[in-house]
């Protein structure tokens, strides 16, 4: 199947266009006096700029496109929108156009990248794609709705789907709210996301002491809402009731008690809204000063976001974990979700969430919760200290670097670079009063400080697409930091430098800062890699059934022309799409039989599918002859296929 890359185009006016960019030529206009009349500016020119449709949007002649609510962040605007295909919504399909105050487009970033042309009518049920969607969960509690969509994957043709949202209790007994988009032709599953995302009145809390939390009054009894969030409350998790009293006075300091636990919560969720106003310039949790009530009483040792609540559960003592590292890292996730794009993917998203953490911890700077980079360090879930180190992953068991295979971790251990790059980028490799931390490629970096650190990811957030990914943060961390830099290259720098020394690579879109006068450069591809010469390079995008629990089944290359030997850094890019890829181990077998693993099964790992590129050393085979793709579902219940591989050898 034809290869799905995303799209990130830079845009300047009076820049010759090259045929993947489009150069804008805008009049010179006054600056708006107010931010409501520069956000009126930026979704006109929006407007004007998707009426024209450029080739980078790939609009079919079916394509229509929804603008959502202007996001203003540092004097600059961004506009997301969201694209249908003959009346159906484009899961995929979103693209955010970014403007400067005056309106003029300075930057688009797509997450398609070809048109769609696609019959849509089913040939299965929405009751059939959702027996399959509720087939997925151990326990079904609620089905929230089905939908028919066009399903826009990256890496994968766009397909006609069924999406349903189920909640209940996943195969594993944790509660899970699981969206599922089921092939409305085959009845293939073709996408899962997992919404459960872990990890002035006066109160004392168990974690930071004596505080005090704006509560609200409704005649002579107290409440813990917030008198100015009304959706930011804290909650029995047993009941889903707020917390209420007479005297205005809340917990005892104890911290296997429910209440003491919300003392702690409220108060952090309360000082994130703070920070959030006062750093970046945002409007509670969700961008329109809402958040999601926070519930304490989960019966487990975690905590979790799902788009509806956040709840809290205890630790091996039984002490609620509502600190200021976890609480903040949850209702990151909640960030995340309403920022451009949705929640980060293709292991991302559990880093981001930990750089709102440490920064929430960092802004409320409490001497019985000192801000540091460790992530739950004070709730000790487990008994054994922190879960994550952000100077130095390793410390938990995660890599410190960026590989290819990064992208297939569990997603909480796909977290240690991300982290290592933002402790990079606001502390530098000497700490700066933290611990000092190395790089993988021993160089110095030099950091900007925490506040400038989550500016410019929040910055890059607002650019984010619907196919987030590592390199994609590259590029849109480089291009907040050049903006939010305003001429001056430092915090561009330290920028590229921090990503660099965690070993994600340089994109071809991402853009280079002399003072702010160098042009765009062209939107990225695929990573940069020396083009196969001589015929060393082969693919195969024929569909190969994976039987559930069953025999290996296998996909086949024939390399013919190259001389010699494979190389030492030959790549194998796999796209496997698979409700539980925990369940598969993959090999790659050489012409001579010989077996190189490329993935082991993992019974922890639920995420779906395997989209990645393997670096193996070939150069004992000789790189002609027949390669095959050997996949093999060790584990019950979940099913896919072989979407598509390529051998560069």
């Amino acid at each position: 199947m034809k290869s799905r890359t995303p799209l990130v185009v830079a845009i300047a006016a009076g820049t010759a266009a090259a045929a993947a960019m489009v150069a804008i030529a805008q009049p010179a206009t006054a600056q708006p006096t107010t931010p409501a009349a520069a956000a009126a500016k930026a979704s006109d020119s929006a407007k004007a700029l998707v009426a024209s449709k450029p080739s980078y949007l790939h609009a079919s002649a079916d394509d229509a496109f929804v603008q959502r609510p202007v996001i203003q962040s540092a004097g600059m605007n961004y506009v997301p929108y969201e694209r249908q295909y003959k009346g159906l919504p484009v899961k995929g399909g979103d693209f955010v156009v970014m403007t400067d105050a005056a309106g003029a487009v300075k930057y688009t970033s797509v997450a398609q990248s070809s048109a769609i042309s696609l019959a849509t009518t089913p040939k299965i049920t929405s009751a059939k794609g959702a027996a399959v969607a509720k087939a997925l969960l151990k326990k079904v509690d609620t089905v929230e709705g089905t939908s028919l969509l066009v399903l826009a994957n990256e890496g994968a043709a766009a397909k006609l789907a069924y999406e349903t949202t189920v909640r209940g209790t996943s195969r594993t007994g944790r509660p899970s709210r699981l969206t599922v988009d089921v092939d409305a032709i085959t009845g293939k599953v073709l996408n899962k996301t997992e919404h459960v995302t872990d990890v002035t009145g006066t109160g004392t809390g168990w974690i930071n002491g004596s505080v005090s939390i704006d509560t609200t009054l409704s005649g002579s009894t107290y409440s813990m809402k917030s008198s100015t969030q009304a959706t930011m409350q804290c909650q029995d998790a047993a009941n889903n009731t707020t917390f209420s009293g007479t005297d205005n006075v809340w917990g005892n300091g104890t911290g296997t008690n429910k209440e003491t636990g919300c003392v702690d919560a409220l108060y952090v969720g309360e000082k994130q809204t703070a920070m959030l106003s006062a750093w970046l310039g945002r409007n509670g949790q969700n961008g329109s000063g809402g958040a999601w009530p926070i519930r304490v009483g989960l019966n487990d040792q975690n905590a979790y976001y799902d788009g509806t609540q956040v709840q809290i559960g205890k630790n091996t003592a039984g002490q609620w974990i509502s600190s200021a590292d976890v609480l903040g890292h949850e209702l990151g996730h909640g960030i995340d979700d309403y920022t451009p794009g949705g929640i980060s993917g293709a292991g991302t998203q559990e880093f981001v969430a930990d750089t709102f953490g440490a920064a929430t911890e960092w802004y409320i700077n409490n001497p019985n919760d000192p801000p540091d980079y460790q992530v739950g360090e004070e709730v000790n879930l487990v008994g054994s200290g922190p879960i994550r180190y952000m100077y130095n992953p390793s410390l938990a068991g995660d890599d410190n670097c960026y590989s290819s295979s990064t992208p297939s971790d569990e997603v909480h251990a796909a977290a240690g670079p991300g982290n290592h790059f933002f402790y990079l980028l606001a502390q530098g490799t000497s700490g700066n009063g933290q611990p000092a931390s190395t790089t993988c490629n021993s160089s110095t970096v030099t950091g900007v400080g925490i506040q400038n650190a989550i500016k410019i990811m929040y910055n890059a957030m607002l650019l984010k697409t619907s196919s987030s990914s590592y390199l994609k943060y590259r590029t849109w961390t480089l291009t907040a930091a050049k903006t939010l830099g305003a001429g001056d290259c430092t915090l561009f720098n330290a920028t590229k430098a921090a990503w660099t020394a965690v070993s994600v690579p340089a994109q071809s879109a991402d853009p280079t800062c002399t003072g702010g006068t160098t042009p765009p450069t062209t939107p990225p591809t695929t990573p940069p890699t020396t083009p196969p010469t001589g015929g060393r390079t082969g693919t195969n995008d024929t569909d190969v059934s994976i039987p559930d629990a069953g025999a290996a089944v296998y996909s086949n290359i024939t390399i013919s022309g190259a001389s010699g030997s494979a190389s030492s850094t030959s790549t194998i890019a796999v796209n496997i799409v698979h409700t539980y890829r925990g369940d598969l181990r993959v090999d790659l077998v050489a012409p001579d039989g010989t077996v190189y693993n490329l993935k082991a099964t993992s019974g922890s790992d639920s995420a779906d599918n395997v989209n990645t590129t393997y670096t193996k050393n070939l150069s004992s085979e000789v790189a002609n002859g027949t390669w095959r793709l050997k996949v093999q579902d060790v584990y019950s219940q979940d099913t896919g296929y072989i979407n598509s591989w390529t051998l560069t050898v």
